[in-house]
């Protein structure tokens, strides 16, 4: 029987960008009490950590001084019995190439609870972030990892009859890698690719061949890095994307610190099903993202009314889908009462935006009208038909919304029969990564799709960071809006508004980010 209630947990980093981490390993960065990590983690993985956290690095980055394992194991024994959560956070897998055994008989020995967390392998990750794949029919029936930290302990005879080579540790060593290769038999023209800090900005990437990598990569600091030498470097050609393409014999550069939003944390607010699209967006301008879901998208409390309106579809002129979350929501229950898209025979589909437009078109129909300003309460100016004795289905969220415009569409002699078709509700708890973000002040932007994100977000910061009554904290985030109604959102519960889409679409709110972002910087 333990007599403490600490425990340790051996996570795997993955290759360096957070994102690539499990949940299970963010979960436990946002509740650890000591963090033991070594220096090769990425800063913004720290930045996950609360600011209570006690935080040591030991070192283990290769060429310089690095803590003794034997005190490793100390500090881990000690702290664990303490009673503390602590997290040993290792590059890559925890199981591959890090010392974990050495931690793991110490906490066996000393009667310390523990778990050990999988990660991403740089072995695995860095080829595949590059485009190389490891097999291939033709190419790589198999591929071995090993480490070349010792380059004579390995068995080179017996290694270059294997497909596919991937080398840990290998940088400071390549010259003698390439002298062993060629000295058992390797083709000097065997394809081989080097690739420095993967997964991060600074990422790099050098491909050639034995003949001619030693050249490439003189006076090059090379570690940390991945080595991968066989045929299926060629594939890279065939499966990056068309203007990252490179040929094999020329060195490339991969730098995406170079992309407009790097270096910045962005806070990304829509609900669960929603926020992916959006972060990848924002992603591939070179931003770190983190979701915290400020909507649960859920059933209305009853289907009655839209059921009602579904069995009499055929007295409607006009149905009006106002969001990707109508969309879906209508039809899901269209289909939940036995009925398709035929049902609406002879009623035309107004929609608003592009994005609701698209999610129109997923159930193969077209919109018969988009207002030109992307906003709901455009609808009626731009309206083609007479609304007069017009009847209108307008599904919408059940807490309401909109009342502009049905009232301006019934001023107008149109009939608008408003039905839930779904609810939008505040999250039970703000998301721990987030939280800890904020806490750290780790973000630099924060982005608002609605209204309603702002109003939930704004009481999740309240019950959890208890900041109602002062808005201090924002002064050095920006505050980014999709448009005028979530804007007006923005200035009245947080007091402030940095960026507004031109268009209102996610396209439009990255552009304008990223706008704001280069005019901020050249101030």
């Amino acid at each position: 029987m333990k007599n403490h209630k600490g425990k340790v947990y051996l996570v795997g980093a993955g290759p360096g960008d957070c994102n690539l981490m499990t949940v299970r390993s963010h979960k436990l960065l946002s509740q650890a009490e000591v963090l033991i990590y070594d220096a090769l983690i990425d800063i913004p993985q720290l930045e996950l950590i609360p600011a209570t956290c006690q935080k040591i690095e030991v070192g283990k980055r290769g060429g310089k001084p690095s803590t003794q394992q034997q005190e490793i194991n100390r500090l881990l024994v000690e702290h664990c019995k303490l009673g503390k959560q602590v997290v040993r956070l290792k590059s890559g897998d925890p199981f591959i190439f890090g010392r974990s055994s050495s931690e793991i008989q110490a906490l066996i020995t000393a009667g310390c609870d523990f778990e050990v967390i999988p990660g991403i392998s740089s072995a695995l990750s860095a080829p595949l972030l590059a485009g190389i794949p490891l097999t291939d029919p033709v190419m790589s029936r198999c591929f071995a990892v090993m480490s070349a930290h010792e380059p004579d302990a390995l068995e080179w005879e017996a290694l270059v009859q294997i497909e596919t080579l991937v080398i840990l540790m290998g940088g400071r060593n390549l010259s003698e890698i390439i002298w062993q290769l060629q000295k058992h038999g390797r083709s000097t023209e065997t394809p081989i690719a080097i690739i420095r800090d993967c997964g991060r900005p600074e990422q790099q990437i050098w491909l050639g061949t034995l003949s001619n990598i030693v050249q490439q990569t003189a006076g090059q600091s090379l570690s940390p890095c991945v080595i991968i030498i066989g045929e299926v470097v060629r594939l890279r050609e065939y499966l990056i994307q068309p203007e990252s393409t490179n040929m094999i014999d020329t060195p490339v550069t991969t730098n995406n610190s170079q992309l407009p939003l790097a270096g910045k944390t962005i806070l990304v607010t829509r609900s669960v099903s929603q926020s992916a699209e959006f972060s990848v967006r924002l992603q591939q301008q070179g931003a770190r993202v983190i979701e915290m879901p400020a909507l649960v998208i859920g059933p209305p409390s009853t289907w009655e009314p839209l059921d009602s309106a579904i069995a009499q579809l055929s007295s409607f002129h006009w149905l009006i889908l106002t969001s990707h979350n109508a969309v879906d929501c209508f039809f899901q229950r269209l289909q939940a009462k036995g009925k398709d898209a035929r049902s609406l025979f002879g009623i035309k589909i107004a929609v608003v935006g592009k994005k609701t437009a698209e999610s129109l078109r997923s159930h193969s129909l077209q919109p018969d009208f988009i207002p030109p300003n992307f906003v709901a309460d455009s609808l009626v100016e731009n309206f083609p038909d007479n609304l007069q004795n017009c009847k209108i289905l307008f599904p919408r969220v059940e807490s309401g919304g909109r009342e502009v415009l049905v009232k301006e569409f019934t001023a107008k002699g149109a009939q608008v029969i408003e039905v839930p078709a779904y609810q939008s509700c505040c999250p039970e708890t703000i998301d721990p990564i987030a939280l800890a973000a904020l806490q750290n002040q780790a973000v630099n932007i924060i982005t608002f799709a609605s209204s309603k994100t702002v109003h939930n977000f704004c009481n999740l910061i309240e019950q959890s960071l208890h900041l109602s009554g002062s808005q201090d904290w924002l002064e050095s985030i920006c505050i980014a809006s999709i448009g005028p109604e979530t804007s007006k959102s923005c200035q009245n519960l947080l007091g402030k508004l940095d960026v507004e889409a031109k268009e209102y679409t996610l396209d439009g709110l990255t552009e304008a980010i990223v706008q704001w972002v280069a005019e901020y910087q050249n101030v």
